[in-house]
């Protein structure tokens, strides 16, 4: 091997390595070409096709899908309806998985044999159980003997109920044998599989294989395949439901009212969904009186799909958009607003409208939620039984979907509107008409959309999102505070009205649960006087558990127990009054408010904030006392000097935490920002015959965001001398914060390179461009452009290095490709006089 590459070989494969480059180019185009164009435009198109409503457009539709018009827009609106149907195709294949593992609905089985595997028998004897529970608790008597009889009647109502399903079995199979083996058959058919030849096929195809990464051409059939599958799904998800709806929407009348709704498609769709429901559940009757199995259970498989997709629907979409609307309807007087003003914003974006009250609906229901979980922990086992847990492992939502009939739906769905409803009425719009009525100053809160401060409400938008409700929304503290308090509220709630056994369960059983715990059982069966309670909750907690009664503790039932459940809940609406008028309106907002009003005058004078930042300024500074108040309180019983100690130990880290935040929060950002402003936004934004204006505040807040992108690429990124610094101050802490550490390591060098990043260019451009006489347009020319330009030359110059590194990789390359044989794993040892041990690696290496 010569010493140096001949120049002929480099440039063999320099070519060699364009001509497999562009090879990939080309290749990679046409996949990108394919899956980002021909597939979104494709599907944009035909939709299109589909909903014009003439004959001429199919005709046109080849012509239609090569036209060049409105590409971009084409390509975005396909890609969006590319997904909606890969998302329509999945939901369908795991909505199948339901199906095959939790067991088909009662209803669609009852009329076949019973499948022999366990697990059938029971999802089915666990769905008619469920049913008889739940009649059974929504009419459930005043009488404790009656309720103390259902976890006996449960499984009398199994067994009449199999019992019943074995007749119809047999006069089925008297009547028509062979329909039912084959459609028994068919059901088999549909509901298994062959598992080997699905994991070898799904061996075989990888998604650089489908999506054509691995430099075949076999994707360019998956793409056909696709195409195929996206007309499919809009033919028969989009266009038959549709005009279904639009057709009956027509008929009856009501075509004003739904374009007046600016959401006309949605609703159309909608509306053609339920008909198409109701027709299939139709059908499906009618198939099962003519004993057609197969079609049978086809129509009533795809009620199902339909079915729960309009559940998904009115769970996810309808209700936290009406919970979203009424607590935008209460609060109007809190920001003096009328209907008119929401009519006339829904009337200009009702997109943004309904998206922005769909959202705050979210919110109230995900926090109402979190709340119900916080009472879990707090009451008994058993108090809120009437409630689904969504910690329950078992509980299956989707199941629910399947097996519950419709009107068990739509009456839950009416007591869960009522009870959210009637919680914003007694929480928000009540304490609003009180305090309107008290005070009449203090109300409305001033929430313009644009402000006349100096101050730019960008910064304020930072501050508030930084730092307000990161300390707010601290899960740790904020959620004991207000455990504690749902705790002491119901002692007190449970002594007044004696219903402490029934809200927490007996104090006795609680602390010997542990040592009576393998006995309970024993203990509960030779008890002369029956627990009242057992029955009904037993039995509910039974069928969620697939077992014994697990989670469920007996309490004692006192006298007049359902006038005593009235009062408690009389109870509980005027606490949540009171709560919401005077710990969260009266004190924490009329402090907030004030108090935040006190503090921002002294940032923005006279000018007036949103009161959102006003709140948020007040809220953090009553937190930071409220915080203060109990870490001095837990620290009361520990003595005096403890407590000096204490305070020495905070106040030094404080004055450290105050150090490292003044450099790193503010200093790292100011210099980041402003340099941003340079290179960035000032060259863009101010022509060279104006003067560019620099606001501290803007270029700080923009800093700060910049400076948390920086670090979250470098926590990403790979290992070198910053990302080890970060981590190790992450993992020190606030307690065992290192000021020298993070002096020397972090905030000096980032530092110093930010300065030299703003004063080089300024000293070149102010010292040294003058003194070479060069006119006054030139220096401004250069104090403007020379930040931009040196951007530029440390990126020509990152290329440039990259490129001498991929050169030298080329190099290796060709010469390995061309002269190298083959090479040896040689042992490493240390010189120790051994001959040949010094040259057996340079001989090995290469050959």
């Amino acid at each position: 091997m010569p010493s140096r590459l001949p120049i002929q070989d480099i440039f063999a494969g320099l070519v060699t390595s364009i001509g497999t480059a562009i090879r990939y180019w080309f290749h990679y185009t046409l996949v990108a070409f394919a899956w980002l164009g021909v597939v979104p435009l494709t599907a944009c198109r035909i939709y299109k096709c589909l909903f014009t409503g003439s004959v001429s457009s199919l005709l046109t539709l080849p012509l239609d899908i090569l036209s060049t018009e409105n590409l971009l827009a084409d390509c975005l609106q396909g890609c969006f309806v590319v997904t909606c149907t890969l998302c329509a195709f999945i939901s369908l294949v795991w909505l199948r998985e339901q199906i095959v593992h939790g067991g088909a609905p009662q209803w669609l089985e009852q009329n076949q044999q019973q499948p022999l595997n366990g697990v059938g028998q029971q999802n089915e004897a666990q769905a008619v159980v469920n049913g008889g529970v739940e009649n059974a608790v929504l009419d459930q008597p005043a009488n404790p003997a009656a309720e103390n009889v259902v976890v006996g009647e449960n499984p009398e109502i199994q067994e009449e109920q199999v019992d019943e399903e074995e007749e119809d079995n047999e006069d089925e199979e008297d009547a028509v044998v062979e329909d039912a083996a084959d459609a028994n058959n068919g059901a088999q058919d549909d509901m298994n599989w062959n598992a080997l030849e699905w994991d070898r096929a799904a061996e075989e195809l990888t998604w650089e294989r489908m999506l054509g990464l691995d430099g075949s051409l076999v994707f360019l059939e998956h793409v056909f395949w696709v195409v195929s599958l996206n007309t499919l799904f809009i033919l028969v998800f989009a266009f038959c439901p549709y005009h279904i709806g639009h057709f009956s929407i027509v008929g009856l009348g009501f075509e004003e009212y739904v374009q007046a709704s600016h959401f006309e498609g949605l609703i159309t769709t909608i509306v053609g969904y339920v008909l198409l429901a109701v027709t299939l559940i139709v059908c499906h009757g009618l198939a099962a009186l003519v004993k057609f199995q197969r079609s049978r259970r086809l129509l009533g498989v795809c009620y199902i799909v339909v079915k729960v997709s309009l559940l998904v629907v009115v769970e996810i979409g309808v209700f936290p958009l009406i919970c979203g609307w009424w607590l935008d309807i209460c609060s109007l007087e809190m920001f003096d607003a009328t209907l008119k003003d929401r009519e006339l914003s829904f009337q200009s974006a009702p997109g943004t409208t309904m998206f922005l009250h769909w959202l705050v609906g979210m919110v109230y229901v995900f926090y109402f939620a979190s709340f119900i979980l916080l009472l879990r922990e707090v009451l008994r086992p058993g108090v809120l039984w009437f409630l689904r847990n969504l910690n329950d492992p078992d509980f299956n939502p989707v199941q629910e979907m399947i097996h519950l009939p419709i009107y068990r739906h739509l009456r839950r769905f009416i007591l869960s509107v009522i009870v959210f409803g009637s919680i914003v009425l007694l929480m928000l719009w009540l304490p609003i008409r009180i305090i309107k009525y008290l005070l009449p100053n203090f109300l409305p809160y001033n929430v313009m959309l644009y402000s006349d401060a100096p101050v730019s409400e960008l910064s304020l938008e930072l501050l508030l999102l930084q730092v307000v409700l990161p300390a707010l929304l601290e899960q740790g503290h904020t959620r004991q505070w207000l455990k504690g308090l749902v705790r002491a509220w119901t002692v007190t709630a449970g002594y007044l009205l004696d219903l402490h056994s029934y809200l927490l369960g007996d104090q006795e059983e609680n602390e010997n649960n542990a040592n009576q715990q393998p006995n309970n059982q024993h203990a509960r069966n030779n008890n002369a006087i029956p627990v009242v309670g057992e029955g009904l909750h037993a039995a509910h907690q039974a069928i969620l558990q697939q077992g014994g009664p697990v989670g469920f503790q007996p309490y004692r039932r006192p006298l007049k127990f359902p006038l005593r459940i009235f009062l408690l809940i009389v109870f509980m609406c005027i606490t949540l009054l009171i709560a919401s008028l005077i710990c969260l309106t009266l004190p924490v907002l009329m402090f907030s408010v004030f108090a935040g009003r006190w503090l921002m005058s002294f940032w923005t004078g006279t000018a007036k904030i949103h009161e959102l930042y006003t709140a948020a300024c007040g809220l953090y500074v009553c937190w930071l006392t409220i915080r203060a108040v109990t870490v001095l309180v837990a620290w009361m019983p520990q003595g005096r000097r403890v407590i000096f100690q204490k305070v020495k130990e905070w106040s030094l880290m404080i004055m450290k935490t105050l150090i490292v935040a003044i450099l790193l929060a503010g200093v790292v950002p100011l210099l980041l920002g402003l340099l941003f402003e340079l290179v960035i936004v000032a060259p863009l934004r101010v022509p060279l015959d104006q003067t560019p204006l620099f606001y501290p505040w803007q270029d700080w807040a923009l800093g700060v965001l910049h400076a948390k992108i920086i670090a979250a690429i470098t926590l990403m990124g790979p290992q070198w001398w910053l990302k080890t610094v970060i981590e190790q101050v992450y993992a020190n802490g606030i307690r065992n914060i290192d000021l020298h550490f993070i002096i020397r390591k972090l905030a000096a060098p980032v530092i110093s390179v930010l300065l030299l990043s703003l004063c080089v260019p300024y000293i070149i451009a102010s010292g040294v461009v003058p003194l070479l006489g060069v006119t006054a347009e030139m220096q401004n020319l250069v104090q403007r452009r020379i930040y931009p330009f040196l951007l530029m030359v440390v990126v020509l110059m990152g290329i440039l290095s990259f490129q001498v590194r991929q050169f030298k990789r080329l190099y290796e390359h060709i010469k390995n490709d061309k002269y190298l044989v083959g090479q040896r794993l040689v042992n490493y040892e240390r010189k120790s006089g051994k001959p040949g041990t010094s040259t057996t690696p340079p001989q090995s290496s290469q050959e």
